[in-house]
């Protein structure tokens, strides 16, 4: 799908990304199909529990390559009476380069199977090589000016720490064969030297090297503050507020209204207070109880019906300039609801995945500004994490177990014993930019069990067919062919 990723992030995590330019307008649209064996629906998970326990965004600048000043040849000798600005630009190559890491070693660690640790080391050689000259072209340029080269070691620091820690996870996370020592004995090398390299900069002390806990909290900090200045800044209102006040007062008054009728006519009816009396009146100011809040609630959905939840400003937090706007949508609604494509799309699915489900719609529509943005940047990136966690908290644990005879045992009456796990598939959709000619679909299937994903896996093909992206492994090759270029 052009301009869109949905891949896995975390354990019960999923992350769509996208980029918007300078003056767009995008809406995306997600569907997830939710069996209704799993139990979920607004009266057990509401749309606003979700939307804060499950739903968190990020947006920064994006760049296809490395054109930021950072490494142009005069860029030091022209930063040098803007400290601020220095550490911008700094932040936002950073920023950059950091994600691109994470996304290539992300998807080199996916190549699973035995029989591919060729290419799993091949890739990830790769990776390294590219990092390794990204990281050696930055250090080029440092600045020499002290308070410069304060802010330049902090990220620096950083960078080479965590390029070591994603060398090393990948390693760790794939077996130690024998055939495969060379390739991972210079993959470690190259983690020793970053090592070393922190080491003779003097970029931590001794006691925070010596104690793993006080290392990762200094790093964490160290994100924070390359972050801080990148990822903009966001500031979310709930609409609505004051209609809820207005459907309150309206709603109020239409039932009271009804029942100083009933009083009236409770009276008219009898000349003197009885006990009969005061009975109809307690009815009366007992069914008022009972169908109040169930009338505002009506009265609430039918004015709310299709109009967004909340508003959103993306800021940028440098120059506290607001750079988009944006509208999100998040509801229950009913199959019939969905669009043509997104029901010709769960229309494919198996015959034993056609089951019963609630559908929770989730959209998002974004405005940027034409005029606003920093020197060197004319699109920004938004990463929209959504975690299945609420919703794996409703899934039954594996307590079956699956009964064969073992064949491959020298007793043949011995039965094989093997415990089976409950597993569930959503089905997700996709839709960039609906309701213009140019809108895309596409559907993902996501087996999950209470642990974890399990799986996640395209299912079909696009609406509109794109270009390939270039490779597995392309965001730090794309970094590096830019810097060529120019």
């Amino acid at each position: 799908m052009k301009k869109i990723r949905l891949k896995q992030e975390e354990r019960l995590s999923i992350k769509l990304t996208h980029q918007i330019d300078q003056g767009e307008f995008r809406r995306i649209d997600v569907y997830f199909s939710l069996p209704k064996e799993m139990s979920i629906n607004k009266n057990t998970l509401s749309e606003m529990d979700y939307f804060n326990a499950g739903v968190r965004t990020r947006s920064a600048y994006f760049t296809q390559g490395l054109h930021l000043p950072l490494l142009h040849s005069r860029f030091a000798s022209r930063m040098k009476h803007s400290a601020v600005e220095y550490r911008n630009h700094l932040n936002l190559f950073a920023y950059q380069y950091l994600t691109a890491l994470n996304t290539d070693t992300h998807d080199v660690i996916k190549i699973n199977d035995s029989d591919k640790l060729r290419d799993f080391y091949n890739a990830a050689q790769e990776i390294a090589n590219h990092s390794i000259v990204i990281l050696s072209k930055t250090r080029a340029h440092a600045p020499k000016d002290p308070k410069l080269g304060a802010i330049f070691g902090n990220v620096d620091n950083y960078l080479s720490w965590y390029t070591e820690q994603r060398l090393l996870g990948m390693l760790a996370k794939k077996p130690r064969l024998s055939e495969f020592t060379e390739e991972r004995l210079a993959l470690l090398q190259i983690c020793k030297n970053e090592n070393l390299y922190r080491k003779e900069k003097a970029y931590n002390s001794q006691a925070s090297l010596d104690d793993p806990n006080r290392i990762a909290n200094k790093m964490r900090l160290l994100r924070r503050l390359i972050e801080y200045g990148v990822i903009f800044k966001t500031d979310t209102q709930a609409l609505g507020n004051i209609t809820r006040k207005v459907v309150t007062g309206v709603a109020t008054a239409l039932i009271m209204s009804v029942v100083l009728v009933l009083i009236i006519k409770t009276q008219g009816a009898f000349s003197t207070l009885t006990s009969l009396m005061v009975f109809i009146l307690a009815i009366i100011y007992g069914v008022r109880e009972v169908f109040k809040d169930d009338f505002k609630n009506i009265l609430w959905q039918w004015i709310r019906k299709g109009k967004p939840k909340w508003a959103r400003a993306l800021i940028d937090p440098t120059n506290k300039t607001e750079l988009a706007k944006q509208k999100i949508w998040l509801d229950y609604i009913k199959t019939a609801n969905l669009p043509i494509k997104t029901r010709q799309l769960l229309a494919k699915r198996n015959m034993q995945n056609k089951q019963s489900s609630e559908i929770l719609h989730f959209r998002l529509e974004t405005k940027v500004v034409r005029q606003g943005f920093q020197a060197g940047y004319d699109t920004l990136e938004e990463t929209i994490d959504f975690s299945l966690l609420p919703f794996a908290r409703f899934l039954e644990r594996g307590s079956g177990k699956l009964y064969e005879q073992n064949e491959a045992s020298s007793n043949k009456e011995k039965i094989k014993t093997t415990s089976i796990e409950r597993r569930y598939q959503i089905n997700v959709v996709v839709a960039l930019d609906q309701g213009k000619y140019t809108e895309q679909f596409e559907r993902y299937k996501i087996t999950l069990n209470r642990s974890g994903i399990i799986d996640i896996e395209k299912a079909g093909k696009s609406a509109i067919q794109d270009k390939p992206e270039g490779g597995r492994y392309s965001k730090l090759k794309t970094l590096l062919h830019f810097k060529k270029q120019r």
